[in-house]
Formats: C-alpha cells, structure tokens, sequence
C-alpha cells in the first residue's frame, strides 16, 4: 500500500457530519474544543467564511469549496467578517442532521460541520504529525484542474446534495463520504505547492518518499539511519536533517510511533503475550518494549490491554 493507506490502516478515521449551517451575515461560530480523539471540520459549500487565529495570528478567509481541519482540536472561531453583532440563528432536527439557521438578506454561507473520529491511542499519529490549523483549497479553478480535485469536488457536490435532501439511509452515505473526504483532503493537501509541516510535507518530498515507505512496509525491521538513506540515495546527515525540517521529528521517531501503534492494537485485538506483541513490531527484548511502551503510551501494556479490552465489550 501507498504510505497514506498504511497510515489510515493503522490509525483509522471514521467521519460523522453533524449540522448544515445556512446563515445570512451578519454571523458568528464559536466552536468549543473538540472531545478526545476528534478532528472538526468545515465545508464551506458556498459564501465565505473567515476563521479567527487562537493565537492571535492574522485571521483566514475561507472560500466556496474549501475544507477547515482542526488536528489539535481546539476551540476556534468563524465569522463573517463584517464585524456587526450576529444575527440569531435557531436549530432543527431534521431526520439526518442538524440545521442551524438565521434569517437576513446579506451574503449567505452554506456550511457542513463534522468531525472524524480517531481511536486512541492511534490518533496520536494523526493529530501529532498535522498542523493544529490545515486549511484546503477545494473550490479554486486550479483545483479542479487536478486529478484529485476533480474527485474531491464531485465528492463535495455529492456531500451538499444529500445534506439537503434528508432521505432515507442519509445519514450513513453522509458519514461515509466525510470518511473519503479526510483521504481526499490529506491527498490535495500533499500535492499542493506549499504545504505545512509533518505528514503532507513528508509526503511532498519525493526524495524521503522511499524511506517513508519502507518504514510503513516494514515496520519490525530493525532499520538504521545509514540504510534509510541508502533507500533515499542521499547522505545520512541529509536523511536526518530533511526529515527534520519536514516532519519535525527523526525517522526512529516515527518507527516508534508505528510500532506502537501496531502493538497497541495487537495488544487489544488478540491474546498474543506481550513478548509476542514486542516481537512482532520488532523489539527483542520484552523489558525494552514495556519501557518504550510506557513513555509513549502513558501505561503499560498489559494495563492498557485490559482497558482496551473492558471498553470493547
């Protein structure tokens, strides 16, 4: 598999789209920090939209076709722009999704919120390796002009068509599609000409691309820095320093992230001991994984086992 489906194979994401939003300016979203193990989102289907740096950077406007990802999931704020107090607006339950609503006759937004939902302790390879802030730009013309704009803007029609319509089996086509659409959007992110660091600019980097696959594909393998950079045709300082600048981390940290994310749902899903488990992601010493384990994880294997195991049933 490509490094993408290995990633999303080890740390699965399942989408959930919560509220279609169609407000009038003046508007106003405050949106409170995400719960554990959860990615919000936004389409915006059409109008604008403007979101509010946290950190007190300078605020981001949004377009028609643009997709807003929160890995860190903090709270964050959407508006108008107008900077007028907000219309209020009301809720109704429809038989597929929330709509949030105001009345008023400025520009329009039309809006889905949602979230992808990660499994811990998997997400971590998610969430650690995003930026807090990922913005795409789906609607622009050069989008569409691309192999997987293209998809992702027909993936997007579809999403606003079945938001609206509220039929039968809705719910579970809308999930679904919120599930592609995180692939999708992780894909055009890695292919746009500047993009932030960690996983997409790693994956932008074609010459770390042999590396990156090898460590998905053969995790257990006891991989050193000198044949990383053999698989990459460069220098082993080289190697460091560019996977340094792009994910901000060296390749043994990311193998470490792997293989524990393989161990803990091994760990989970099977009766394998823990010496087992240790092998199979390549530690031969039960003592070093229980150590490496702990650090990352925050408990030890068999405590986490047990959690896991009690919250499956």
């Amino acid at each position: 598999m490509d490094w993408l489906s290995h990633l999303l194979d080890i740390s699965p994401v399942r989408g959930q789209l919560d509220i279609r939003c169609s407000y009038a300016a003046p508007w106003r979203l405050d949106e409170k920090a995400a719960g554990s193990g959860e990615i919000p989102y936004h389409l915006v289907l059409a109008g604008s939209a403007v979101l509010e740096d946290p950190a007190g950077g300078p605020p981001q406007r949004l377009e028609a076709g643009d997709i807003l990802l929160i890995p860190d999931g903090g709270a964050h704020v959407l508006h108008d722009g107008s900077g007028l107090p907000p219309q209020a607006h009301h809720e109704s339950r429809q038989l597929n999704l929330v709509v949030s609503e105001n009345h008023g006759n400025g520009e329009r937004l039309e809006l889905l919120c949602g979230r992808f939902v990660l499994t811990a302790p998997h997400d971590r390879l998610l969430r650690d390796y995003l930026s807090s802030r990922l913005i795409v730009r789906g609607g622009g013309s050069e989008t569409g002009h691309t192999a997987t704009g293209a998809q992702l803007l027909h993936l997007v029609s579809l999403m606003r068509s079945e938001s609206a319509a509220d039929r039968i089996g809705g719910r579970a086509l809308l999930d679904a599609l919120s599930t592609a659409m995180f692939a999708l959007t992780l894909r055009l992110a890695s292919e746009s000409a500047s993009v932030p660091t960690g996983w997409l600019a790693l994956a932008a980097n074609a010459r770390l691309q042999p590396a990156l696959m090898a460590l998905f594909q053969q995790p257990a393998r006891p991989w050193t820095l000198p044949e990383l950079a053999d698989q990459c045709h460069m220098s082993r300082a080289t190697l460091a320093r560019q996977f340094q600048e792009t994910l901000g981390r060296s390749p043994n940290d990311l193998l470490t992230d792997i293989r524990m994310s393989l161990a803990a749902a091994a760990l989970k899903q099977t009766s394998a001991s823990t010496g087992a488990v240790a092998e199979s992601v390549g530690y031969q010493s039960e003592a070093a994984f229980q150590r490496v384990f702990k650090q990352r994880m925050g408990m030890t294997p068999a405590r986490w086992r047990r959690q896991a195991q009690a919250i499956a049933r």
